[in-house]
């Protein structure tokens, strides 16, 4: 009993992956109390896993089962009706709903399972934005059988819109060529610096028409990029931009600034 958003990359979107999967989300659910407990008396102890939590993973689930810290946001009780809760919770990622409901259940002393779940919210993937399996198959046989793609184009997201949480650095057309081969990012190629970039994060290379080059780790802080005279800025990991958009040629162009 657990729908909701599942945010799904296709081709070259596939390499954005790994920064989507630790985004926090929200979910809506159901808490079945084992015996009917006073509502306010639950609201309160609710409170007690706000925060950070520990938890041990369930016994199925893809995971090792040994402790580890979570942050649940909230936890809301939107309702009651005899022993059924429904609930709202915001978590980190990695948190498991079912085991924050067994817990509550011990902590209660009166046990408790999830009985339904929701997933309302990934990051910013919104769950109005979100299209079924049944509207995807469509969009796509009309595009396939008739040419028709104006359905599909409605469901698809640009990979740039999916990612506004990876800081970006902005580049001279003359640094993408180098960047597609592997070549790190060099301090002469940047134009712009979003702040707040810490050494060794996962940044986003993005060309001045906000196309997305490429992912790497940043080897500088966001200061540092815009006090250095030359050096390595980001050692690249994965490119997305094909070779030979930007084909390399001289340019002058002034420091870099940030945003």
């Amino acid at each position: 009993m657990v729908t909701g958003i599942l945010p799904i990359a296709l081709e070259n979107a596939t390499k954005a992956m790994s920064v989507l999967m630790g985004l926090d989300k929200e979910y809506v659910g159901v808490m079945h109390l084992h015996k009917d407990f006073n509502e306010n008396l639950l609201k309160d102890a609710v409170l007690n896993f706000i925060g950070k939590i520990k938890q041990i993973p369930p016994v199925k689930s893809a995971v090792r089962r040994v402790e580890r810290e979570r942050i649940i946001y909230f936890f809301d009780i939107v309702e009651k009706e005899g022993k059924d809760v429904l609930f709202k919770v915001g978590c980190e990622a990695g948190t498991y709903v079912r085991k924050l409901c067994h817990d509550i259940g011990q902590f209660l002393k009166i046990g408790a399972h999830l009985t339904e779940l929701r997933r309302t919210k990934v990051g910013n993937f919104l769950e109005e934005d979100s299209h079924g399996l049944i509207e995807v198959k469509d969009a796509y046989d009309f595009w396939k059988d008739d040419g028709d793609s104006s359905k599909l184009k409605k469901i698809l997201i640009p990979v740039e819109h999916a990612i506004p949480h990876v800081k970006r650095i902005f580049v001279k057309d003359s640094a993408i060529e180098p960047v597609c081969n592997g070549s790190p990012l060099y301090i002469g190629g940047i134009t712009r610096i979003q702040e707040g970039i810490e050494n060794e994060e996962v940044v986003s290379v993005f060309s001045l028409k906000e196309e997305l080059v490429a992912f790497g780790n940043s080897k500088m802080n966001s200061r540092e990029m815009f006090d250095a005279k030359k050096g390595v800025a980001v050692k690249t990991d994965r490119v997305f931009m094909k070779k030979g958009i930007y084909p390399r040629w001289n340019e002058e162009l002034p420091p870099p600034s940030t945003t």
